[in-house]
This record gives structure tokens, sequence and C-alpha cells, in this order.
């Protein structure tokens, strides 16, 4: 019986995707569960695992684009235990018969009464299940995949397993390679122009990002705002209260549940940066629906944390994980991404001192999150050395003036700075 490997429906806005890698080879022999390919929509990237086991047959190579319940595969089921005979047969005990010969001499007949007693032909060990981005990142630092412990959902290694790895060992990069001896100068008049380029196609998601930053630019009137947060009392909670957290909620007290709080609470005094423009009319949004910008390996994506006000830090950090987990394993669903109200980005994370956010279309405004550095600042007439973070807002200047912009920042800094406003309602 063979079973069929179609593209999953993954929204009504998606009508195809890209066939971006098997992970499984043509004639392989598959579990049931283990992940056979990737696909690359505009929006997400997303792992199709086997329904069954049985032996996979490859119809469509990778790179082709295929629209959504195309038929990509088949597992025929029927052949699940047809693989390894050959390899059974020649762990039997005396040679193969093809053809009928004469009567072996003593020196044969010794080896054929010795045949017995020789090993089997080992059989080959299942190779882990582990995550495209995961196998690369082990690939570029010279980790043996046999090493690193798998937590990923059927035993499966992700891109975290692979960094916790690395962390344990002392974040240990392969040492460098010596520098290679100066090579012969080269011909100057027989090298082409197009030698030292490599082209590559966009990826849907990479289209799809391209396409919505110039449309921001375009259908936007974009200005940017600025401040900046002393992250003392931030980082004093966390050192305080950071054990204890994680030992009761099991996640970590990251700074992001600061944020989003404060986002809530400035939206709530600036209602047009949780707003949108359709046509002449201003929708303003009675909810708080706030996504947290994350770099994936295929490009950047921004998951929504629904009813982020309803949400304690617990709550906020919970949903912060599960997108990330969702995201190493290409989990993410298309509802992960839609209907967000206001975006958070943090270029810190990547060392960013401060840059310009761009608007995430059809929302008026967009926090940018930079890099905490200890820097000189004036208290009173002291002069001190205090934690530093530069903020961007970002927001659609046709609904919202550059006061409301202003007063929305320094909102945000008022509860970062003091962040018992949160849990007493100011």
């Amino acid at each position: 019986m063979k079973v069929e490997l179609k593209i999953p429906e993954v929204g009504e806005s998606v009508q195809e995707a890209l066939l971006a890698e098997w992970l499984k080879k043509d004639g392989q022999a598959v579990r049931k569960d283990e992940v056979l390919f990737v696909i690359e929509t505009d929006k997400v990237t997303l792992e199709v695992s086997a329904p069954a086991d049985g032996i996979l047959h490859i119809l469509v190579q990778s790179g082709a684009t295929v629209k959504a319940g195309s038929l990509v595969g088949t597992i025929e089921t029927d052949a699940a235990g047809q693989e390894a005979a050959p390899s059974g047969k020649t762990a039997e005990p005396g040679p193969a018969e093809p053809v009928r010969q004469s009567e072996p001499q003593p020196a044969a007949r010794e080896k054929k009464r010795e045949a017995p007693t020789e090993a089997p032909t080992p059989v080959a060990e299942p190779e882990p299940m582990i995550a495209p981005s995961a196998r690369r990142l082990a690939e570029s630092k010279e980790v043996d995949i046999a090493d690193v412990t798998p937590t990923g959902p059927g035993g499966r290694i992700t891109e975290g397993d692979v960094l916790l790895f690395l962390e344990q060992h002392g974040r240990q990069s392969p040492s460098p390679a010596p520098p290679a001896p100066p090579a012969e100068p080269a011909a100057p008049s027989r090298t082409r122009p197009d030698e030292d380029i490599v082209r590559k196609p966009m990826t849907p998601i990479r289209q799809r990002i391209a396409e919505r930053l110039l449309d921001a630019r375009r259908n936007t009137a974009m200005l940017t705002t600025f401040n900046e947060i002393d992250m003392g009392s931030v980082q004093k909670l966390r050192r305080k209260y950071g054990e204890e957290f994680k030992a009761k909620h099991g996640v970590r007290l990251g700074l992001m549940s600061f944020f989003i709080q404060a986002a809530v609470a400035a939206l709530k005094v600036i209602p047009e940066a949780n707003g949108s423009i359709e046509g002449n009319d201003i929708v303003y949004h009675n909810y708080y629906h706030i996504g947290v910008a994350v770099g994936a390996e295929r490009g950047l994506v921004v998951p929504v944390i629904r009813h982020a006000d309803r949400l304690g830090f617990a709550g906020l950090e919970r949903a912060i994980v599960d997108f990330v987990k969702k995201i190493e394993t290409n989990r993410l669903e298309i509802a992960d991404l839609e209907g967000g109200t206001f975006t958070i980005t943090n270029g810190g994370v990547y060392g960013s001192l401060l840059s310009t956010p761009i608007l995430n279309p059809p929302q008026s405004a967009i926090l940018g999150l930079h890099k905490i550095e200890n820097r000189p600042v004036a208290i009173g007439e002291t002069i001190v050395v205090r934690p530093m973070m530069y903020v961007a807002l970002s927001y659609d200047h046709r609904i919202i003036d550059g006061r409301g912009a202003v007063a929305f920042l320094k909102t945000i800094k008022d509860v970062v700075e003091s962040p018992e406003r949160i849990t007493l309602g100011l």
C-alpha cells in the first residue's frame, strides 16, 4: 500500500510553497513521525513528517515550487521491512551458492566451517532526528551530533541543543586553519567578471520580507523618535528574584516581559499606536496582540502574543519560549503570525546600540530595543555609571503626532525604570 505525501494546507492566504529540502533519500526506509522534508512559504517554514513506516519514493525534487495539496512523494508501507533483507542474507553462515560447483578443497572447507564464527555485518544505527538548522550549526562548529543530548519532540535535536552543547563546552569554536601560503598571482587576462560571484534565488520568506519593507517605506509616513532608559532597576529585580522565578514558573525572567508590560501601559495612554488605517478610517483596537520579532535562520518572523494585557510575567515568558521552540523545530503556524496590533523588536541581542526599526504594516508603530551599555550619566549633580539602553519608536505620522510618540516612549521609560508601577497598575 502506498501513502501519499502532499504539501499541507497552511492557510487560506498561502497557495504555494517552496520544497526547500528533503531530509531523507529516495528509496530510504523511514519511520512514522520522522521528518521527511521542509517547505517554505512566504510567511513560515514547516517540516512535514512521515505518516507511516515504509520506503520513501520522491516524486518532486527539492528546489521546486509546488501548490498546496500537490503530491510530492509516497511511502510504500508494504516494503517497510524489505530494505534490511539484503544485509540480513549476508549474515547467514556459509557462502551463497548461485552456481553449483565442484567439491571444495580442504582449505575451502575449513574456511566454510569458520564462516559462522565471523561477526555479522553491523547494521547502521539510524540517524538521529535533527533540525536542518541544527545540522548546519553542528557542521559549522564541528560538533559530533552523537554527543548532543536531544530535547525536541520525539528525541529530535534542535538548534538550541547544539547551542547548549557549545555553551557547556566553553562556547569554543573550531580553531582557525593556519593561513595558506600566498598564491601565485593569477594571469590577469583570463579572469571573467562573473567568476567571483554566487547567485542564489531569494527564499519565499525573504521575498515577503522585502515586499513588506518596501510597502512600509512607500505607503506610510514613517518617522522615528528616541529615548534612553536606565535598566538598573530591572537588572536588580532579575538578580534578586531570577532563580526563585525560574524555580516556580519553569522559565527564565527575561527582559522582554518587562517591555511588553510597559508597551501595554503605553498603548493605553496613546491608543493611536495600537491602531491602523483602513481607507479613510482609523481603526482602534481595544485588545493588545503584541508581536515579538524573532530572528530565524531563513528570515525574521513576528509571532503574536494575544491578549498580552491578560498575562503576567510568567505567561509572557512562557509564550516567548514556546514560540522560539516552534521556530527552531519549524512548527510555527500561520495563525501564530496573524492579528498583531503592535510589534517589539530587540536588536540588542545582536549587539546593536541604536537603529531605526521599520513598521510592520498595517500596524502604526513599532518599538526597537537595543544593547544595554554602561555609560556615564548625570543624576542630580553627580555623574555615575549606569546600565543604559537606547529605545526607538518608529510610527506612522499620519495618525500619530510627534507629541504622542514622545509621550509613548516617556511611558515606556517610566514603567521600565520603576517596574513596581506594573504591580501597582500605575
